[in-house]
């Protein structure tokens, strides 16, 4: 996400950082740039001129081109302009009275259903709440049973379907049920357009009056770009959104709806879909995005990714293992495993700050995030035996293996040179005085050997 707009403006910044001392004119240069990188991204033509406008403002003064750094000065206030456009601080959700509703609102095709039960999961596992989930769309076909799959695949309770039920009576059964069983939050689903129309927006008038919720979130698809800012301006307009949910930010390499949205609305962007697996579905946090679009990474995130995918019982087996030298390949399964359910490679390096000055290294090495999924495979083509002592893998262990995993002789070699040399990280480490010091035995080099082709 943000791709292009953080390349852009990582190159401006670059260039202010070789100049040491800036004049006003090198100032006014690069907001020129940044004007331009702000519309190719498609921000709104008035926000962007409002944000080089305050930037600007900010920027051309004693106290920033006399500053010792005056380049990372100029960073700040654009890091600082971004952080107030994207909405200052993060928005949670008021869940107060239980049972608490979540009206969930927008277009056919924005990926609201799935989003619904995004949220479930995100509220039961986060939160700690218990969620039911309703359908109200009784004119999309099936669009009930793809909530209750869903559901089922969320592990969250969902109302049953009753064909010809009516659409408030719906609602009704649900917060009778919300009530009976002591649910603390409903989520109602409701039904789509493919553009808005006087029937739906009547519909939704019915649910929100006779529901009351707490939210009524505004679901919209980020590759629309400026037309989800107008969508959501419509139906503030006529229902009034508390909060928007922006889908599949991780493909709009632009990023142009989620910076206009807060400043065209004044509603807040409060969560963000950035992949198709339920899990895919993060808090909006207007400062983290904005280092994330000036390289500065985003490590928090990354972090709290890290604590809800990784099984702590698993990774202090897996610690302690290590701590004695025991290494084997189910080990090194486990390890590639956690690497794919947090995005992969490239999923993670993309929340390190500076990736961005190493991207063309990055493009260069085609990194393939098909090989985690080949690795592995490779692994489950191995006896328990062979798993547990890998240097019984002599040649016609290998071909059959290859052949098992439909990959080659030569890519279970490197698997296996990869797991050696991991294992010799680790005699290192207890060598220099144990796994604490195994990034100072590793020298520093990061990601363990095999990961990146060669």
């Amino acid at each position: 996400m943000f791709e292009q707009l953080s390349r852009r403006l990582t190159d401006v910044f670059e260039r202010l950082r070789r100049r040491g001392a800036l004049r006003e004119g090198d100032v006014e240069a690069a907001l020129r740039e940044i004007r331009v990188a702000l519309l190719e991204a498609d921000v709104a033509l008035p926000v962007v001129k409002r944000l080089v406008a305050d930037i600007k403002e900010r920027a051309v003064g004693r106290e920033v081109l006399q500053s010792v750094t005056p380049a990372q000065m100029v960073v700040k206030i654009v890091h600082d302009r971004l952080v107030e456009l994207l909405g200052g601080e993060a928005r949670a959700l008021r869940l107060d009275a239980p049972p608490a509703v979540i009206l969930m609102v927008g277009l056919q095709g924005s990926g609201k259903t799935t989003t619904s039960a995004k949220l479930a999961r995100h509220l039961v596992r986060r939160a700690r709440k218990r969620v039911l989930l309703a359908s109200l769309d009784v004119r999309r076909p099936a669009a009930q049973e793809q909530l209750r799959t869903l559901a089922a695949q969320a592990e969250v309770p969902c109302l049953d379907p009753q064909p010809g039920e009516p659409v408030l009576a719906i609602a009704d059964r649900a917060m009778d049920r919300a009530r009976r069983e002591g649910f603390e939050v409903v989520i109602l689903d409701t039904a789509g357009r493919l553009h808005i129309d006087e029937e739906l927006m009547e519909e939704l008038e019915s649910v929100r009056d006779r529901v009351r919720p707490a939210e009524i979130l505004l679901v919209a698809d980020a590759l629309t770009g400026q037309d989800a800012v107008t969508i959501a301006q419509s139906f503030d307009q006529r229902i009034g959104v508390s909060g928007i949910v922006l889908t599949r930010l991780d493909g709009d390499a632009r990023g142009g709806a989620a910076l206009s949205m807060r400043a065209v609305t004044g509603k807040p962007i409060v969560f963000v879909g950035v992949g198709e697996k339920l899990d895919a579905l993060e808090p909006f946090h207007p400062e983290r995005m904005a280092s994330r679009i000036l390289d500065m990474g985003d490590v928090v995130s990354l972090v709290e990714r890290v604590a809800e995918q990784v099984e702590r019982e698993e990774a202090e087996r897996l610690a302690r293992r290590m701590a004695k030298g025991r290494f084997d390949l189910n080990d090194l399964r486990k390890q590639l495993e956690q690497l794919k359910s947090l995005g992969g490679v490239k999923g993670i390096l993309a929340q390190l700050p500076g990736i961005q000055r190493l991207r063309r290294q990055i493009d260069e090495s085609r990194l393939d995030e098909r090989l985690l999924v080949r690795q592995c495979a490779i692994i489950d083509s191995m006896t328990p035996e062979e798993r547990r002592r890998p240097e019984i893998i002599h040649a016609s262990r290998k071909r059959r293996i290859a052949k098992g995993s439909g990959t080659s002789v030569q890519e279970v070699n490197k698997l296996l040179k990869q797991h050696r040399q991991m294992q010799d990280m680790l005699k290192k480490a207890q060598r220099a005085g144990g796994v604490g010091k195994l990034f100072g035995a590793i020298g520093g080099r990061g990601l363990p050997p095999g990961l990146l082709p060669h």
